[in-house]
């Protein structure tokens, strides 16, 4: 089997693994988090406005789709669903790692589908570091023009990439190669986790490449490690990936030590209701990223998916009525209770 038929099959292992295994773990750190109740909203709930500008791009919700698949034709549907959904509720959507169809282009339709479907969408291609740092900046530029993106997100992902069985282990270069995207790109550069979290050393590096702005990735969510635990032929592997499920900064976390730079982020891992990312845009956060909760919905039906968004939607108004806020500026500097675990940990 060539490498761009391996990368293309995991990539529906990793699908079906998603909707059929319980592959969640760790704490996000949402739970300790409290919005201070305000008993006289003095506004209007009806009329609440959600909408958001991020890197240049009016959007109608904080709530961003984040990636999930693609690069295999069993997932072409998928993409189309969640394309649907963005251009239909005007949020904004990443893709999951095009690795696959940079390898080979005859997977692309599975990527371009989802510019066909959402013509007027905030897209945000996808790339690895690793791949970035081996193949340079012309490859990012190929994810880009893959689906006329208006951003591409940088996936650092080495705890999966070290359980992976065929996975990279030398990330030697992928500041520097990120440093030289930054310099050179004429679209917006996003670094994202994909589920171990970015500490305050890591964000302050990437702030000083020029990254555009930064996606948490935390812990409390899919877990890539329990993942790649089910995909391991080897139970030494195995082992490994489940004894490392739990690994890295929880999401809450990871949002209160990077943000508050005047510099974009977006809090992704963990978050399950539109009170969480209600709790996000409090903690400093522009956007709150969700890709499981969406994942499954859009597996059954479109009509699934379009529900499953707008009862996220409708937590995050009701929350924002109860915090007494008619826009995101409002919730943005609404107080917030912190307790438990997170409370040590930012206190530390």
């Amino acid at each position: 089997m060539q490498k761009s038929e391996y990368t293309s099959s995991r990539k529906r292992e990793h699908l079906e693994i998603c909707c059929e295994k319980n592959i969640e773990a760790g704490f996000s750190g949402f739970d300790d988090v409290k919005l201070v109740h305000n008993a006289l909203p003095e506004c209007d709930m009806e009329s609440i406005d959600t909408s958001v500008r991020f890197l240049g791009h009016n959007l109608s919700s904080p709530l961003f789709i984040a990636a999930m698949t693609g690069g295999h034709p069993d997932t072409l549907e998928v993409n189309r669903r969640l394309a649907c959904a963005a251009e239909h509720f005007n949020i904004g959507m990443g893709v999951g790692s095009q690795r696959a169809a940079l390898e080979n282009p005859s997977l692309e339709d599975s990527f371009t589908i989802v510019r066909e479907e959402a013509p007027k969408a905030f897209l945000c291609g996808n790339l690895g570091a690793i791949q970035l740092s081996e193949k340079g900046p012309e490859w990012a530029d190929k994810a880009v023009e893959m689906i006329d993106a208006q951003a591409i997100c940088i996936h650092l992902n080495p705890l999966q990439e070290a359980i992976q069985p065929e996975g990279d282990h030398d990330s030697k270069g992928c500041l520097d190669a990120i440093r030289e995207l930054c310099k050179t790109s004429k679209y917006s550069v996003i670094v994202k986790e994909t589920g171990c979290g970015i500490s305050l050393e890591t964000a302050k590096k990437l702030w000083g490449c020029g990254v555009s702005a930064i996606d948490t990735g935390g812990l409390g969510g899919t877990s890539w490690a329990a993942v790649e635990a089910v995909r391991a032929e080897e139970i030494s592997l195995a082992e490994i990936g489940r004894k490392f499920s739990d690994w890295g900064i929880p999401t809450a976390v990871s949002l209160i030590e990077i943000a508050g730079q005047n510099k974009p982020v977006i809090a992704t891992g963990g978050l399950r209701s539109g009170t969480d990312i209600a709790k996000g845009v409090a903690l400093g956060a522009s956007l709150g990223g969700m890709a499981l909760p969406l994942l499954k919905p859009a597996m059954e039906s479109y009509e699934s998916l379009a529900a499953a968004i707008e009862k996220i939607q409708r937590e995050l108004v009701v929350s924002m009525y109860l915090t007494g806020s008619q826009d995101l500026d409002s919730l943005s500097k609404v107080r917030t209770y912190i307790t438990g675990i997170t409370r040590e940990m930012i206190n530390i």
